[in-house]
């Protein structure tokens, strides 16, 4: 399931790479699949599963959860998952960010009605009401939201269509327009850079006399 952004609909996008050096997960490209469910329904034939009832699907470190999904496997082994959530609420996705050694922990987590994973292309995508957000540890750096969010794990590169809302419905944002959060990268200490100075110390409060020098001896 997608939606085909068009003129009028497509008011806004928004393209960024995260800020370096933290990259996503490579290696969960690779990763099983693995998923839990109340019920279950495949059909050999045609590579489809169906998973329904409090749906939790993990891959390395990505995390989905919803009420439904429904995955395919193509002659070539890759999967392809469309996560629904309950009616009124939103499918929930969490990944972990590769980052250098001693670097504090990233996550990207993302909601919407409906998530698309694609094995093949490596990307995930989140459709209505769509909002996805990076966390450096547990502190929120950036967010953004619109109707449908794309987000490559190959390129580390987001894209954002701010679809207004039509009459009726909750698919987009209320102006059509893309609301985004941005914190700025952190900056490493120079190398070899003078450590910051100490604060002066305050200097000595004056006392007033009514001598010139002092008291007399």
């Amino acid at each position: 399931m997608r939606i085909r952004p068009t003129a009028t609909a497509l008011l806004a996008a928004l393209t960024l790479a995260v800020g370096a050096p933290a990259h996503a997960e490579k290696a969960d490209r690779n990763k099983p699949m693995n998923i839990e469910a109340d019920a279950l329904r495949h059909d050999e034939l045609k590579q489809v599963s169906v998973f329904t009832g409090r749906v939790v699907m993990t891959k390395g470190t990505i995390v989905l959860r919803g009420e439904r999904l429904e995955v395919h496997q193509d002659p070539d082994g890759f999967q392809q998952g469309v996560l629904t959530a309950a009616p009124g609420q939103r499918a929930f996705f969490r990944q972990k960010r590769d980052t250098a050694p001693g670097a504090p922990g990233e996550y990207i987590e993302g909601e919407g009605e409906v998530i698309e994973y694609d094995g093949r292309s490596d990307d995930v995508r989140l459709i209505r009401r769509a909002e996805l957000r990076r966390y450096r540890d547990a502190v929120l750096t950036d967010r953004l939201s619109g109707a449908r969010i794309v987000y490559n794990n190959i390129t580390d590169t987001f894209s954002v269509d701010g679809q207004k809302t039509a009459p009726g419905t909750n698919a987009g944002t209320p102006d059509g327009r893309v609301r985004a959060m941005i914190a700025p990268k952190e900056q490493p200490p120079a190398a070899g850079a003078a450590p910051a100075a100490e604060p002066a110390a305050p200097a000595a409060a004056l006392r007033q006399s009514t001598e010139l020098g002092g008291a007399a001896k």
